[in-house]
């Protein structure tokens, strides 16, 4: 399980740094300051939570249901709150209204946070010692 999930966030990682160098370079030509600022947040917090993954699946302190359950918080999470960031910031390059979107950005959002809160609580919880 741990594989998978490093596995997964070096991915988001990768994907990432390449939508980072994509909003630097490509984007800037083409959108508004305050379009490249919300661009640039959702790249920011897919980072993030890739580096979370890579915790999540080298740490001996959740079990692997709670990391598979974290992985997929995580997963959904960027998917929404970033994903709905990079088309929102984007709308006006392409002929699809993605406006509607709009709501689903704070789900994602409650998604990572949720991820956050369950492996604090289950590292809390672990019998395990780092001694």
């Amino acid at each position: 399980m741990g594989r998978k999930i490093i596995f997964l966030g070096c991915i988001l990682g990768a994907v990432g740094v390449i939508l980072g160098a994509l909003g630097a370079h490509a984007l800037k030509e083409v959108l508004t300051e305050s379009q490249l600022v919300s661009f640039e947040v959702g790249v920011r917090y897919q980072i993030y939570h890739a580096i979370l993954l890579l915790f999540v699946g080298g740490t001996t302190y959740l079990s692997d249901s709670v990391k598979k359950t974290v992985s997929i918080l995580v997963f959904l999470g960027v998917l929404f709150f970033s994903g709905s960031i990079y088309l929102l910031s984007t709308n006006e390059l392409t002929s699809i209204n993605f406006k509607i979107l709009g709501p689903i950005t704070p789900v994602g959002g409650i998604l990572l946070i949720s991820a956050w809160l369950l492996v604090a609580f289950k590292a809390l919880k672990s019998e395990k010692s780092i001694y």
